[in-house]
């Protein structure tokens, strides 16, 4: 395919001195050739893409991943787009199993694949120039009671984990996800790359305080990092969502975005859904974020280039709604 020169799509009039950076996610392009779904984004304007590493795309377990991930890095130079590596393709490591297996499976061989797949996703990610690589916990087992800690079980005296829950099980659970990602923190580190941990409703790690509990237990390390999904926030946190971004604002590597509803973990187009949007990115821009804030809708890769051409435009218009001085301020 002949390269497609990148055009810059001058930001509408009205938007902040320091623009925030809008993304579309290539597992909502998932029908679409790679270098296709590049150029459609740099064609309508898009700042980034959050790339999610699958066979479809950049399989992460090809033999030739190094050859194929400099291939990628000169096509995002030449169309001037930034990146942020994505780690949840449904069936990239199981053909059986949805994100299986986890950072939680019982099988230590099996958790040892997703380790594998993290730090993998850590070095594409540094040969990209990404600015940070996204995960997430898994959920917790169905059959979790092997992962309680016998001599706690049968000492109740024993000193608690210093994040310990009621559950002993799940407390465990928390152990085993800092202890599975210690490893890829390691390789984090040394690249350079942050690891966003993106709380997911269903999963261990569902909630902001779930994020600042991992964070707790692991040492609060310099690598990692949170990555917001705006449409979870609406979903179940307490706060609102632009609250959730002030609140997370310290921590924030990468932010997904899309509509939803209360109490449902649907992502929905722009429209769709209950959010308000202007004041989640006003709320976004007076936090200084400059990495990409990346259209999340998986599940409508059947009519991927339509929501990419519908999408941004939305995002333009709510951007405009910013107040001036927003931008540039800390909460």
């Amino acid at each position: 395919m002949t390269p497609t020169p990148h055009r810059t799509n001058p930001r509408p009039q009205g938007t902040n001195a320091h623009p925030l950076r809008f993304g579309y996610g290539t597992n909502g392009l998932a029908d679409l050739r790679l270098d296709d779904a590049l150029a459609l984004l740099a064609d309508l304007g898009y700042d980034g893409v959050g790339l999610t590493l699958d066979h479809m795309h950049l399989d992460p377990l090809a033999p030739d991943v190094a050859a194929r991930t400099r291939k990628v890095a000169r096509r995002l130079d030449a169309l001037g787009l930034g990146v942020t590596v994505e780690t949840g393709a449904r069936y990239v490591l199981d053909p059986r199993r949805k994100h299986g297996p986890s950072l939680l499976d019982p099988d230590p061989a099996d958790r040892a694949r997703r380790v594998d797949l993290l730090i993998r996703a850590v070095r594409i990610a540094a040969d990209l120039g990404a600015h940070a690589v996204h995960c997430f916990s898994g959920v917790l087992p169905a059959d979790s009671t092997h992962l309680a800690d016998p001599a706690h079980l049968a000492d109740p005296a024993a000193p608690a984990h210093p994040a310990a829950t009621a559950d002993p099980a799940e407390d465990s659970a928390w152990k085993r996800l800092a202890e599975t990602l210690t490893p890829v923190l390691d390789a984090a580190t040394h690249a350079g790359v942050p690891l966003a941990v993106e709380p997911e409703p269903g999963h261990l790690l569902a909630t902001l305080a779930d994020f600042h509990q991992l964070r707790r237990i692991l040492g609060d390390p310099p690598a990692l990092g949170l990555t917001l999904d705006i449409g979870h926030c609406q979903c179940l946190e307490p706060l609102s969502p632009a609250d959730c971004v002030r609140a997370a604002a310290p921590w924030l590597r990468h932010v997904q975005i899309e509509d939803m509803r209360r109490g449902h973990h649907e992502h929905l187009p722009f429209g769709d859904g209950e959010i308000d949007f202007p004041p989640v990115l006003e709320a976004l821009a007076a936090t200084g974020y400059q990495a990409l804030t990346v259209v999340e809708l998986p599940r409508h890769s059947h009519a991927g280039p339509h929501f990419a051409a519908q999408s941004l435009p939305f995002l333009h218009r709510a951007a405009r709604a910013i107040p001036a001085g927003a931008e540039g301020s800390t909460p």
